[in-house]
């Protein structure tokens, strides 16, 4: 992205600009509720200080008048309660009417938010933003590529884009983008039709539904087809592309892949969208998991193997928080404390982690140093084993981390398992070191974690993707989707699409 183009005769040179949204990541295969208590929520300037690109005396901070309604961001989880999810949307309701009109809107969203009771939670907070903005308020919405587009949400807003790199080392990036073309839109001129501002946009659902952990962009096929993208955004007549891989995890009929291009030329943007749509499609088996995808077993195996890389990780992807799994499986735990190299010390490994509030008020009494006979995890998610025993010292108490509240690690034998008052992804090493844990250390580093976020894939010198059961079960086929539509991919292998795509439009009043 460049510096905005200069304001056009009948743009908008201070145009006022709306900020909100809510995002989270929801599996409908955990039994996890995400209430109240999973979000915070930004208003005003803590909302606007989130984005990097809207510092005071940036270009795009002085290209508009601001106006930071409510946005609310969890963790992944389980489906939203729906008194969450309507309290937030009449947040974001009742700013709009209250702070309104807008000349343009800043959705920030995620795309896979699942309410309890609903099956398109996106396209029905799309819908109530927009009838609150209005019809001529441009809306730009920026995306996780994990999101699902349908029609319904793609027909609420005028321009959209998601990641294009997975792990997410763009989030910034794509949000600042998303508000550059809108500013770009808005200072353009109107040709005596506020509607001309608003682009064409091609879309296409394709029917293919893969875990992210088969779609990283670090690895081919997706690394190839992403590459695509800029080459297209900067075709004459183009605005944005995007390609979203959809989300597993979610048994809904709106959840599988999608492209859209966005531009004023709607036979080019058409003719791309398709032709992304087809590179997707031919490569759906081509897809393979970021590292060998191993039954846990076996990956201990090669993690305990005479000369095995050290330290090595293991992906515990089943109960993965950032995938939205109950984050309190506690099954591979379990299978570590019974492995005899691990129970008697010959190797050592920490396993991240467990959120269970009793077991560590237990340790916490009990103090450091001090033995304790603990009942972990399966509260929320008891998957195959519930609660499991573990028995050894409190290795470390560790208070005040904003997600995970209090921290304890109990050391069983050469393991050291992690337990945390609330949920929390473990993703940098100072995550470990704070609890005065070294990974670089010990010889088996087990993380509730799907593809390893960028510094845990510098720190492991093996590294295997564990199929352990749990709410984002890498295996999709034995979860028991039921509400899919026809012709999804790996779900039925039969169907040959059309991948024909639908060009639109919004018009004003």
């Amino acid at each position: 992205m460049g510096p905005l183009s200069p304001v056009e005769p009948g743009g908008l040179s201070k145009p006022r600009i709306g900020i909100a949204g809510i995002a989270i990541e929801s599996s409908t295969f955990s039994p996890h509720v995400s209430g109240d208590e999973a979000f915070t929520i930004r208003q005003g300037d803590e909302l606007i200080g989130y984005y990097r690109f809207l510092a005071p005396g940036t270009e795009l901070r002085d290209g508009a008048e601001w106006v930071p309604l409510t946005h609310g961001r969890s963790l992944p989880g389980g489906a939203v309660a729906t008194a969450t999810y309507e309290r937030m949307k009449q947040l974001i309701v009742d700013g709009i009417r209250a702070q309104g009109p807008f000349d343009g809107f800043f959705f920030d969203i995620h795309g896979a938010m699942s309410v309890v009771g609903m099956v398109d939670a996106e396209a029905d907070l799309a819908h109530a933003v927009r009838d609150a903005l209005g019809p001529d308020t441009l809306v730009s919405a920026s995306m996780d590529l994990h999101g699902n587009v349908s029609r319904e949400l793609l027909d609420e807003v005028d321009l959209i884009t998601c990641y294009r790199m997975a792990p997410h080392e763009d989030e910034q990036n794509t949000k600042e983008r998303a508000v550059f073309n809108l500013l770009t839109r808005l200072r353009s001129s109107d040709g005596t039709d506020p509607s001309a501002r608003r682009p064409y946009k091609a879309w296409l659902q394709v029917p293919v539904l893969l875990p992210g952990e088969k779609t990283s962009t670090r690895l081919e096929p997706a690394r190839s087809i992403y590459a695509e993208i800029p080459g297209i955004e900067a075709l004459p007549g183009v605005v944005d592309a995007a390609i979203w891989v959809g989300y597993a995890w979610a048994d809904e009929p709106r959840c599988q892949a999608a492209v859209v291009v966005t531009g004023d030329d709607p036979e080019l943007i058409r003719h791309e969208v398709e032709r992304l749509g087809r590179l997707y499609w031919d490569a759906r088996a081509d897809f393979v998991f970021v590292a060998d995808a191993l039954p846990l077993t076996e990956s201990l195996d090669a993690a305990l193997a005479p000369g095995a890389p050290r330290p090595f990780v293991i992906s515990d992807s089943g109960d993965n928080p950032t995938a939205g799994g109950a984050g309190d499986v506690s099954w591979t735990l379990g299978r570590l404390l019974e492995r005899p190299e691990l129970a008697n010390g010959t190797a050592t490994a920490i396993h991240a982690s467990i959120f269970d509030a009793d077991a560590v008020r237990i340790a916490r009494e009990a103090g450091v140093g001090h033995t304790v006979s603990l009942e972990v995890g399966g509260r929320v998610d008891a998957g195959p084993s519930g609660p499991i025993a573990i028995a050894g010292d409190v290795f470390s108490i560790t208070d005040g981390d904003p997600d995970a509240g209090t921290q304890v690690v109990v050391r069983s034998g050469g393991v050291h398992a992690i337990i945390t008052e609330r949920r929390k992804p473990f993703h940098h090493i100072a995550d470990f070191t704070m609890l005065g844990l070294d990974p670089q250390a010990t010889d088996i580093l087990v993380v509730k974690i799907g593809y390893l976020e960028p510094e845990l894939y510098e720190l492991a010198a093996g590294w295997t993707l564990a199929l352990t059961p749990g709410g984002v079960d890498q295996d999709l086929l034995r979860l028991g989707h039921h509400h899919l539509v026809p012709g999804v991919y790996p779900f039925d292998t039969t169907g040959t699409p059309t991948l024909e795509a639908v060009v639109t439009r919004r018009t004003t009043t």
